[in-house]
């Protein structure tokens, strides 16, 4: 029987601990954070046969992967190449993805028999819930030989290094060792999801530099000039539009908001504006692929009888097309207006230059912007440089998609770089 101190600290864990009568469980490798890339990297770990511990704070694990793509997770993005991701170095997405293609993950969907489909520009997303895709990386987890243990509802009070590799310490005052640790505990975006800076303080605590965080693929909000240039418009929805900072375009939908833009195409670019330090204005041409000047001239010779305003509503939502033309003080029969007029309407509409006064941050961002410096990780295994045995995956790392499956697929990629890695003994 333990005598009446031993009893106390018994009943009293974290007293216990810092009496280190009870030593630090023990792990091949720690991976913190149960989102797509630390989930993946531990299934290829532990198919490996390594002993695998799972750490993170949220009650279930996977909680991104769950509200993605509207429910169905759009969870790759048949195209994906590293032209598709920003970062301060445009080539470090090279070596991961090329290690763990799309066409790698979808095979693995097809083995889990997971329908799927494209819906548009190679997004794939699930024919059912996006809980399909949570489920096939917690049974990628338990394949073996080696082992998966998942524990949540777990914060992380500190990490520290130890001759043997790290020792994680948590809230409740347990302690978890291992050689390998692995860091996926994304960024600030979605802070009511309990998303925070972890990775970037254990980044910094090791002398690792940080890219400073900003939202990225996040709704644009309007100036007090264009606020009260489109009142009343939000809700209103155009298919096709072209948005571009310098050589960079996207062609897809936008949206009018109550306080400014959203949609595809805005998103897109919206990660471009902040990367170049929002130092460069947003060109926005809602109708691309048309000379709305000749349509009009063209409209005025066939029917000029016809309102302004009724001409443009074929080609734009009615509301839009009318507030257009209230803005080029424009109304009344085409056969009524001049060239000049035509050219004014046409500026409005497809040579648009938009400076936001911001965004609707990190709360609306799906992703995160910057984060751990490539120049202190390996491309190819996504170890840091002067730290054996860290390593940093998946938004964490200054690594950005694009909209559409990117930032899912470069989950899977460098979260199998990671995983590999971790087998190998410093």
């Amino acid at each position: 029987m333990p005598g009446p101190r031993k009893r106390l600290l018994a009943g009293h864990p974290r007293l216990y601990n810092r009496g280190m009568t009870t030593p630090p469980q023990t792990h091949d490798v720690i991976v913190l954070g149960a989102g797509g890339a630390g989930l993946f990297c531990a299934g290829i770990a532990a198919q490996r046969g390594k002993r695998v511990l799972v750490l993170d704070h949220a009650a279930k694990a996977g909680e991104k992967i769950r509200i993605s793509g509207g429910g169905r997770c759009n969870f790759t993005n048949q195209h994906a190449t590293a032209a598709d991701f920003l970062s301060g170095n445009p080539h470090f997405a090279k070596s991961a993805l090329r290690r763990f293609t799309p066409q790698d993950f979808i095979a693995l969907v097809n083995r889990h028999g997971i329908a799927w489909h494209e819906k548009t520009l190679g997004q794939l997303f699930c024919d059912g819930p996006s809980q399909q895709i949570i489920d096939l990386l917690l049974a990628e987890c338990q394949r073996g030989p080696g082992d998966v243990k998942l524990q949540l509802n777990t914060r992380i009070e500190r990490v520290e290094k130890t001759p043997e590799g790290f020792r994680v310490h948590t809230a409740s005052a347990d302690m978890f060792e291992a050689p390998k640790l692995v860091v996926a505990t994304g960024g600030p975006s979605i802070p009511k999801m309990g998303a925070t800076g972890l990775a970037y303080d254990i980044a910094r605590q090791f002398g690792l530099t940080v890219i400073p965080p900003k939202p990225a693929l996040v709704p644009l909000v309007f100036g007090p000039e264009d606020t009260r240039r489109f009142d009343g418009l939000a809700g209103v929805a155009v298919p096709d539009v072209e948005t571009s900072i310098g050589k960079r375009r996207f062609r897809e939908a936008l949206l009018f908001t109550h306080k400014g833009l959203s949609g595809p195409a805005v998103l897109q670019i919206s990660s471009y504006w902040e990367f170049f330090n929002r130092q460069q204005p947003i060109s926005i041409n809602l109708l691309p692929g048309m000379d709305l000047f000749a349509v009009l001239k063209a409209a005025r010779a066939q029917h000029p009888k016809q309102d302004i305003a009724t001409q443009l509503a074929l080609h734009l939502p009615a509301r839009l097309a009318k507030r257009l033309c209230d803005l080029a003080q424009m109304d009344g029969r085409l056969a009524d207006l001049s060239d000049a007029k035509f050219r004014t309407l046409t500026a409005l509409a497809q040579h648009w230059r938009l400076t936001p006064a911001g965004t609707e941050g990190f709360s609306k961002a799906e992703v995160t912007l910057g984060g751990v410096d490539t120049a202190a990780l390996s491309s190819q295994t996504m170890e840091a440089n002067k730290v054996p045995g860290l390593y940093f995956i998946g938004e964490a790392v200054d690594v950005t998609g694009h909209l559409g499956g990117f930032n899912f697929q470069w989950a899977w990629s460098s979260g199998y770089a990671a995983g590999l890695a971790a087998l190998e003994v410093n």
